[in-house]
């Protein structure tokens, strides 16, 4: 059999696919032609001439990791305000994000996707909010990170504009007037959004939350959103804060005034969704509202635990997210899916959730909030060859019955090889895309910069 594309067989491996009906080959293969999977089954891989072959004995093979929330920016600000609640470590880090630029932003975000790819994960948003006036290009510059590093990248323009002086939490330094937060917006969709199929780059609208916008700009930012059909993304419900907040202002659960303002729907997903009573989920449910469990983030600032089985259960769009690395200093996916379930058991019990729901969160569950479930989040043929091959093998997890297990349970595999597009990203463990030594150079050198510049 001709090669015909670049095509690359996996074999050998265990083959989680993470499909509808979580198909499992023990001894199974994967064949990957240009950017898409042609075949996945059971037992010896066909032979195909000029094809690149992959021992995969020893390893556990995954649809790639689909992290629905994040803040690059902040990689360079990670440790700081380490013991506080959301507010007050947000009082602390916004003088500090406010001296961000883009070249501070290019090399935090370069960081961040390196280490997100080096830890399996191959889609991944950005939600980025603070955009100081002049900071330069900053969605231009996190968008070139990506495309240096190589994952598929999902950013949502964010926008703040209820400063301190009219009742919102953020200084009014770093807030934006309504009609530059929309001009600003429709630029960055026209310049970058690409609605392909096969697209490396969409972008979403997403007003930062309720304590930090007004109701006019999310009005306003979902009527543009939807009139160029892009998402929508905020954080709701994340504290107990935010929910006194919007029933002091608003008389209302965040739900709710989310609900009176047409920000629900299968375009919509919520970042976080601690705090919600039973009325919210149906309402989310019936919506097709999504959500983005952030467990470490939310156990970092002692937000709380979020009702994912509830949220599962219900039909809500579920995925996992890493959130900012200012809350979550590891930002590793798998990290996610791990406390996803350890949370879930402290809070409901044994049962409340399996490790396989957990990888189902951290690929399809992920790849459905964000509209792309036909395309990422399993390997099937015709989908996307987006995949991670985990070495479980070695003595962190030799022995280990279930790999799958062993994957969500255990320390972080070494990751064999990361694809993306059909592109290797991660080969042996190091992202091949980019210097690992340097660019940590250079975000130890952005840190300081940016923590001097505060004062």
């Amino acid at each position: 059999m001709s090669a015909g594309p670049a095509t690359v067989v996996v074999s050998g491996a265990h083959v989680a696919t993470v499909d509808a009906a979580g198909t499992e080959y023990p001894d199974g293969y994967v064949v990957v032609r240009g950017n898409r999977i042609v075949d996945v089954g059971a037992g010896p891989a066909p032979v195909i001439d000029g094809a690149r072959v992959v021992d995969g004995r020893g390893c556990l093979l995954t649809p790639g990791l689909v992290n629905t929330h994040h803040h690059l920016y902040q990689w360079i600000t990670r440790g700081l305000a380490a013991d506080d609640t959301l507010f007050g470590w947000l009082t602390t880090l916004y003088p500090i994000w406010a001296g961000i630029d883009a070249d501070a932003v290019r090399t935090a975000a370069t960081g961040g996707l390196a280490w997100l790819a080096k830890h399996g994960c191959t889609t991944t948003t950005d939600h980025h909010y603070v955009v100081p006036r002049d900071g330069g290009d900053v969605f231009g510059a996190e968008i070139e990170a990506a495309q240096t590093v190589g994952l598929r990248f999902h950013p949502s323009r964010g926008s703040m504009d209820l400063g301190h002086s009219q009742g919102g939490l953020p200084p009014d330094s770093v807030v934006e007037r309504l009609e530059d937060v929309l001009k600003g917006t429709q630029d960055v969709i026209d310049r970058w959004h690409d609605p392909a199929p096969d697209s490396m780059l969409r972008i979403a609208v997403a007003p930062c939350s309720p304590f930090s916008v007004t109701g006019d700009l999310l009005t306003e930012a979902a009527a543009l959103a939807r009139s160029a059909g892009v998402r929508l993304h905020t954080h709701l419900a994340e504290t107990l804060d935010e929910h006194d907040f919007c029933h002091e202002r608003f008389g209302c659960t965040p739900v709710q005034y989310m609900e009176q303002l047409g920000w629900v729907g299968p375009d919509v997903w919520y970042a976080h969704a601690v705090h919600l009573d039973d009325v919210a989920i149906a309402a989310m449910a019936g919506t097709g509202t999504g959500a983005a469990h952030c467990p470490t983030s939310n156990a970092r600032l002692g937000a709380g635990i979020a009702r994912a089985k509830d949220l599962h259960v219900a039909g809500v769009p579920l995925g996992l997210g890493v959130d900012g690395a200012a809350s979550n200093e590891a930002c590793n996916m798998l990290e996610e899916a791990r406390h996803a379930v350890l949370f879930a058991r402290a809070r409901g019990g044994p049962g409340e959730m399996t490790v396989r729901t957990a990888l189902e969160l951290a690929t399809r569950g992920g790849a459905r909030v964000l509209g792309r479930e036909d395309e990422l989040g399993s390997l099937e043929p015709g989908k996307l060859a987006d995949l991670a091959l985990w070495r479980v093998d070695t003595l962190a997890h030799s022995g280990i019955t279930d790999p799958v297990a062993a994957l969500v349970l255990g320390v972080t595999p070494p990751l064999e090889l990361l694809l993306v597009n059909g592109r290797a990203v991660v080969e042996r463990g190091r992202v091949i895309t980019v210097n690992e030594e340097n660019v940590a150079a250079e975000v130890e050198q952005a840190h300081r910069a940016l923590v001097r510049k505060a004062g």
